[in-house]
Protein backbone atom coordinates (compact mmCIF):
# COMPACT_ATOMS: atom_id res chain seq x y z
CA UNK A 1 0.00 0.00 0.00
CA UNK A 2 3.02 2.28 1.19
CA UNK A 3 5.09 2.07 -2.01
CA UNK A 4 1.54 2.57 -4.49
CA UNK A 5 0.80 5.50 -2.02
CA UNK A 6 3.87 7.23 -3.28
CA UNK A 7 3.94 6.69 -6.69
CA UNK A 8 0.92 8.39 -6.45
CA UNK A 9 2.20 11.51 -4.44
CA UNK A 10 5.50 11.56 -6.71
CA UNK A 11 2.69 11.78 -9.63
CA UNK A 12 0.82 14.42 -8.57
CA UNK A 13 4.15 16.45 -7.82
CA UNK A 14 5.25 15.79 -11.12
CA UNK A 15 2.05 16.96 -12.31
CA UNK A 16 2.09 20.18 -10.30
CA UNK A 17 5.58 21.14 -11.88
CA UNK A 18 4.88 20.28 -15.23
CA UNK A 19 1.31 22.53 -14.84
CA UNK A 20 3.24 25.67 -13.59
CA UNK A 21 2.37 28.62 -15.44
CA UNK A 22 5.06 29.81 -17.87
CA UNK A 23 7.44 31.35 -16.71
CA UNK A 24 8.46 30.64 -13.79
CA UNK A 25 11.76 32.38 -14.19
CA UNK A 26 13.54 35.46 -16.08
CA UNK A 27 13.51 35.02 -19.96
CA UNK A 28 16.85 35.99 -21.78
CA UNK A 29 16.17 37.89 -25.47
CA UNK A 30 19.72 37.62 -27.07
CA UNK A 31 20.54 40.32 -29.36
CA UNK A 32 22.95 39.31 -32.35
CA UNK A 33 24.39 42.92 -32.54
CA UNK A 34 25.54 45.89 -30.43
CA UNK A 35 23.74 47.92 -28.31
CA UNK A 36 21.91 50.96 -29.68
CA UNK A 37 21.07 49.27 -33.44
CA UNK A 38 18.05 49.11 -35.03
CA UNK A 39 16.92 45.23 -33.55
CA UNK A 40 17.95 47.08 -29.52
CA UNK A 41 15.88 49.55 -30.54
CA UNK A 42 12.74 47.34 -31.21
CA UNK A 43 13.57 45.19 -28.47
CA UNK A 44 13.86 47.74 -25.72
CA UNK A 45 10.05 48.37 -25.69
CA UNK A 46 9.10 44.74 -26.24
CA UNK A 47 11.09 43.59 -23.44
CA UNK A 48 9.73 46.21 -21.33
CA UNK A 49 6.11 45.87 -21.27
CA UNK A 50 6.80 41.51 -21.19
CA UNK A 51 8.28 42.19 -18.45
CA UNK A 52 5.27 43.86 -17.02
CA UNK A 53 2.88 41.36 -17.94
CA UNK A 54 4.25 38.22 -17.64
CA UNK A 55 5.10 39.07 -13.64
CA UNK A 56 9.38 37.88 -15.09
CA UNK A 57 12.02 40.03 -16.49
CA UNK A 58 13.03 39.92 -20.21
CA UNK A 59 16.55 40.66 -19.85
CA UNK A 60 18.19 41.71 -23.11
CA UNK A 61 21.53 39.55 -23.52
CA UNK A 62 23.93 41.39 -26.13
CA UNK A 63 25.94 38.11 -28.58
CA UNK A 64 27.38 40.58 -31.38
CA UNK A 65 29.32 39.18 -34.39
CA UNK A 66 29.34 37.00 -37.61
CA UNK A 67 26.43 39.15 -38.92
CA UNK A 68 24.46 37.80 -36.25
CA UNK A 69 25.28 33.96 -36.74
CA UNK A 70 26.80 34.65 -33.16
CA UNK A 71 23.94 35.30 -31.25
CA UNK A 72 21.42 32.90 -33.57
CA UNK A 73 23.54 30.04 -32.42
CA UNK A 74 23.39 30.47 -28.79
CA UNK A 75 19.90 30.24 -29.59
CA UNK A 76 19.44 27.43 -31.56
CA UNK A 77 21.73 25.29 -28.61
CA UNK A 78 19.58 26.34 -25.84
CA UNK A 79 17.36 24.36 -23.95
CA UNK A 80 13.72 24.49 -26.11
CA UNK A 81 11.89 25.88 -22.65
CA UNK A 82 11.43 29.17 -24.02
CA UNK A 83 13.65 31.08 -21.64
CA UNK A 84 15.97 31.76 -24.18
CA UNK A 85 14.64 34.10 -27.45
CA UNK A 86 16.43 36.18 -30.21
CA UNK A 87 15.93 38.88 -32.47
CA UNK A 88 16.81 38.38 -35.86
CA UNK A 89 17.34 40.53 -38.55
CA UNK A 90 16.90 39.85 -42.81
CA UNK A 91 20.79 38.38 -42.10
CA UNK A 92 19.64 35.59 -40.58
CA UNK A 93 17.89 34.15 -44.14
CA UNK A 94 21.03 36.04 -45.97
CA UNK A 95 23.26 34.09 -43.70
CA UNK A 96 21.95 30.86 -45.15
CA UNK A 97 23.92 31.29 -48.31
CA UNK A 98 26.10 33.99 -47.36
CA UNK A 99 28.52 32.19 -45.02
CA UNK A 100 30.08 28.61 -44.94
CA UNK A 101 29.50 25.98 -42.60
CA UNK A 102 27.05 27.75 -40.46
CA UNK A 103 27.10 25.53 -36.42
CA UNK A 104 23.21 25.57 -37.31
CA UNK A 105 20.60 25.20 -39.72
CA UNK A 106 18.97 28.10 -40.39
CA UNK A 107 15.26 26.99 -40.59
CA UNK A 108 15.78 23.47 -39.07
CA UNK A 109 16.83 24.91 -35.47
CA UNK A 110 14.81 27.97 -34.85
CA UNK A 111 11.06 27.95 -33.71
CA UNK A 112 9.52 30.86 -35.59
CA UNK A 113 7.92 32.70 -32.94
CA UNK A 114 6.41 36.42 -34.85
CA UNK A 115 7.60 38.79 -37.58
CA UNK A 116 7.79 41.65 -34.89
CA UNK A 117 8.23 44.71 -37.61
CA UNK A 118 9.82 45.98 -41.13
CA UNK A 119 11.85 49.22 -40.95
CA UNK A 120 13.16 51.11 -44.14
CA UNK A 121 16.63 51.69 -45.43
CA UNK A 122 18.45 55.05 -45.39
CA UNK A 123 20.96 56.31 -47.30
CA UNK A 124 22.99 58.56 -45.32
CA UNK A 125 26.45 61.17 -45.74
CA UNK A 126 27.64 63.00 -43.22
CA UNK A 127 26.35 66.56 -43.11
CA UNK A 128 29.78 67.81 -44.15
CA UNK A 129 30.04 66.29 -47.37
CA UNK A 130 29.74 68.02 -50.54
CA UNK A 131 26.81 65.39 -51.74
CA UNK A 132 23.44 66.95 -51.39
CA UNK A 133 21.38 64.66 -53.33
CA UNK A 134 21.68 60.86 -54.42
CA UNK A 135 22.55 62.31 -58.20
CA UNK A 136 25.74 63.85 -56.99
CA UNK A 137 26.52 60.36 -54.71
CA UNK A 138 26.06 58.72 -58.42
CA UNK A 139 28.15 61.42 -60.46
CA UNK A 140 31.28 61.53 -57.84
CA UNK A 141 31.23 57.72 -57.31
CA UNK A 142 31.55 57.77 -61.35
CA UNK A 143 33.85 60.22 -61.50
CA UNK A 144 36.58 57.97 -59.19
CA UNK A 145 35.46 54.98 -59.18
CA UNK A 146 36.47 53.10 -55.40
CA UNK A 147 37.45 56.47 -54.19
CA UNK A 148 33.76 56.67 -51.85
CA UNK A 149 33.50 53.85 -49.37
CA UNK A 150 30.53 52.99 -47.51
CA UNK A 151 30.23 51.27 -44.12
CA UNK A 152 28.05 47.92 -44.18
CA UNK A 153 26.33 47.10 -40.41
CA UNK A 154 25.63 44.16 -41.73
CA UNK A 155 25.39 41.39 -44.50
CA UNK A 156 22.02 41.90 -45.60
CA UNK A 157 22.56 45.62 -46.23
CA UNK A 158 25.97 45.08 -47.85
CA UNK A 159 24.06 42.78 -50.63
CA UNK A 160 21.58 45.44 -50.92
CA UNK A 161 24.57 47.95 -51.54
CA UNK A 162 26.18 45.52 -53.98
CA UNK A 163 22.82 45.20 -55.77
CA UNK A 164 22.74 48.97 -55.70
CA UNK A 165 25.95 49.08 -57.11
CA UNK A 166 25.45 47.09 -59.90
CA UNK A 167 21.83 48.68 -60.62
CA UNK A 168 23.85 52.47 -61.18
CA UNK A 169 26.90 50.98 -62.42
CA UNK A 170 29.01 52.59 -60.12
CA UNK A 171 31.89 51.67 -57.54
CA UNK A 172 32.00 51.75 -53.73
CA UNK A 173 34.73 50.08 -51.25
CA UNK A 174 32.78 48.02 -48.73
CA UNK A 175 34.15 48.87 -44.83
CA UNK A 176 32.45 46.10 -42.62
CA UNK A 177 31.03 46.72 -38.67
CA UNK A 178 29.29 44.44 -36.39
CA UNK A 179 26.43 46.55 -36.47
CA UNK A 180 24.95 50.02 -36.81
CA UNK A 181 25.97 51.53 -33.90
CA UNK A 182 29.68 51.35 -34.52
CA UNK A 183 28.79 52.08 -38.71
CA UNK A 184 26.99 55.67 -37.28
CA UNK A 185 29.88 56.25 -35.35
CA UNK A 186 32.58 55.79 -38.28
CA UNK A 187 30.23 57.89 -40.20
CA UNK A 188 29.80 60.71 -37.98
CA UNK A 189 33.83 60.36 -37.61
CA UNK A 190 33.87 60.65 -40.97
CA UNK A 191 35.66 57.41 -41.42
CA UNK A 192 33.89 56.34 -43.94
CA UNK A 193 31.50 58.31 -46.81
CA UNK A 194 28.49 56.78 -46.97
CA UNK A 195 26.20 53.88 -45.46
CA UNK A 196 22.51 52.56 -46.06
CA UNK A 197 21.46 52.25 -42.73
CA UNK A 198 18.07 51.48 -40.65
CA UNK A 199 16.14 54.61 -40.29
CA UNK A 200 16.05 53.84 -36.81
CA UNK A 201 19.78 53.92 -35.78
CA UNK A 202 20.15 56.87 -37.92
CA UNK A 203 17.33 59.28 -37.23
CA UNK A 204 18.77 60.75 -34.25
CA UNK A 205 21.80 62.01 -36.49
CA UNK A 206 19.57 63.15 -39.35
CA UNK A 207 17.18 65.05 -37.26
CA UNK A 208 20.40 66.69 -35.01
CA UNK A 209 21.83 67.61 -38.76
CA UNK A 210 24.85 65.30 -38.38
CA UNK A 211 23.92 62.95 -41.15
CA UNK A 212 22.09 63.79 -44.52
CA UNK A 213 19.33 61.77 -45.61
CA UNK A 214 19.88 61.33 -49.60
CA UNK A 215 16.68 58.67 -50.20
CA UNK A 216 14.76 55.63 -48.59
CA UNK A 217 14.68 52.18 -49.67
CA UNK A 218 11.29 51.55 -50.18
CA UNK A 219 8.65 51.91 -52.54
CA UNK A 220 7.06 54.72 -50.37
CA UNK A 221 8.67 57.64 -48.11
CA UNK A 222 9.38 56.80 -44.54
CA UNK A 223 6.99 58.59 -42.23
CA UNK A 224 9.74 59.49 -39.80
CA UNK A 225 11.76 60.86 -42.80
CA UNK A 226 8.95 62.33 -45.52
CA UNK A 227 10.70 64.96 -46.72
CA UNK A 228 13.61 62.22 -47.87
CA UNK A 229 12.67 60.75 -51.56
CA UNK A 230 12.78 57.19 -52.40
CA UNK A 231 15.23 55.90 -54.69
CA UNK A 232 12.76 55.55 -57.35
CA UNK A 233 11.59 59.15 -56.88
CA UNK A 234 15.40 59.73 -57.47
CA UNK A 235 15.20 58.28 -61.13
CA UNK A 236 15.68 54.19 -60.51
CA UNK A 237 12.92 52.14 -60.59
CA UNK A 238 12.73 48.39 -58.87
CA UNK A 239 14.32 49.34 -55.37
CA UNK A 240 11.81 48.39 -53.07
CA UNK A 241 13.68 46.82 -49.75
CA UNK A 242 12.85 46.90 -46.10
CA UNK A 243 14.73 45.24 -43.05
CA UNK A 244 12.59 42.75 -41.39
CA UNK A 245 12.58 41.92 -37.73
CA UNK A 246 11.86 38.28 -36.33
CA UNK A 247 11.62 36.30 -32.73
CA UNK A 248 12.67 32.90 -32.78
CA UNK A 249 12.98 30.29 -30.00
CA UNK A 250 14.95 26.98 -30.05
CA UNK A 251 13.37 24.47 -32.28
CA UNK A 252 11.47 22.03 -30.72
CA UNK A 253 9.90 24.52 -28.05
CA UNK A 254 6.28 23.49 -26.83
CA UNK A 255 3.58 25.22 -29.27
CA UNK A 256 1.85 26.59 -26.03
CA UNK A 257 5.00 28.49 -25.24
CA UNK A 258 5.62 29.48 -28.57
CA UNK A 259 1.85 30.71 -28.81
CA UNK A 260 2.25 32.76 -25.10
CA UNK A 261 5.13 34.70 -26.25
CA UNK A 262 3.45 35.03 -29.84
CA UNK A 263 0.86 36.49 -27.57
CA UNK A 264 3.12 38.60 -25.12
CA UNK A 265 4.92 40.31 -28.21
CA UNK A 266 2.14 41.28 -29.65
CA UNK A 267 0.01 42.86 -26.99
CA UNK A 268 3.24 44.31 -25.77
CA UNK A 269 3.58 46.20 -29.57
CA UNK A 270 0.04 47.57 -29.10
CA UNK A 271 0.60 49.52 -25.75
CA UNK A 272 0.13 53.27 -26.20
CA UNK A 273 3.68 53.60 -25.06
CA UNK A 274 5.61 51.22 -26.98
CA UNK A 275 3.33 51.55 -30.14
CA UNK A 276 4.56 55.14 -29.94
CA UNK A 277 8.22 54.41 -28.99
CA UNK A 278 8.89 51.64 -31.89
CA UNK A 279 6.85 53.42 -34.57
CA UNK A 280 8.61 57.18 -33.74
CA UNK A 281 11.57 55.07 -34.77
CA UNK A 282 10.42 54.40 -38.21
CA UNK A 283 9.34 50.93 -37.83
CA UNK A 284 6.39 49.49 -39.11
CA UNK A 285 4.29 46.90 -37.24
CA UNK A 286 3.45 43.94 -38.07
CA UNK A 287 2.90 41.07 -35.36
CA UNK A 288 2.90 38.06 -37.58
CA UNK A 289 1.37 34.50 -36.19
CA UNK A 290 4.59 31.94 -36.07
CA UNK A 291 3.67 29.79 -39.01
CA UNK A 292 3.82 33.31 -41.28
CA UNK A 293 7.18 34.12 -39.96
CA UNK A 294 7.82 30.22 -40.76
CA UNK A 295 6.76 30.93 -44.25
CA UNK A 296 8.67 34.52 -44.67
CA UNK A 297 11.74 32.87 -43.58
CA UNK A 298 11.92 30.34 -46.07
CA UNK A 299 10.78 32.89 -48.99
CA UNK A 300 13.44 34.87 -47.46
CA UNK A 301 16.67 32.09 -47.64
CA UNK A 302 15.75 31.11 -51.17
CA UNK A 303 15.59 34.70 -52.17
CA UNK A 304 18.86 36.00 -51.00
CA UNK A 305 20.25 32.72 -52.13
CA UNK A 306 19.49 33.93 -55.29
CA UNK A 307 21.10 37.66 -54.77
CA UNK A 308 24.32 35.82 -53.30
CA UNK A 309 24.82 33.44 -56.43
CA UNK A 310 24.18 36.55 -58.64
CA UNK A 311 26.37 39.08 -56.56
CA UNK A 312 29.54 36.79 -56.49
CA UNK A 313 29.76 37.72 -52.38
CA UNK A 314 31.57 35.67 -50.56
CA UNK A 315 30.62 35.38 -46.32
CA UNK A 316 33.72 35.02 -43.96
Amino acid sequence: MYPILGAVVCALLMHGAIAQPYPTKPIRFIMAYPPGGSSDILARPIANEMSKSLGQSVLIDYKPGAGSSIGADAVAKSAPDGYTIVMLLTAHAVNASLIPNLPYDTIKDFASITLAATLPLVLVVNAQAPMQNLRDLINTAKASPGKLNYASPGPSIFLFVEYFKGALGIDLTHVPYKGSGPAVAALLGREVDLMFDSVSSSLAQIQAGKFRALAVSTAKRSHVVPQVPTVQEAGYPGFDNALWYGVFAAAGTPSAIVQKLNAEIIKAMAQPKSKEAIEGFGYQIVGSTPEQMDALLKTEVVRWAKVVKDSGAKGN
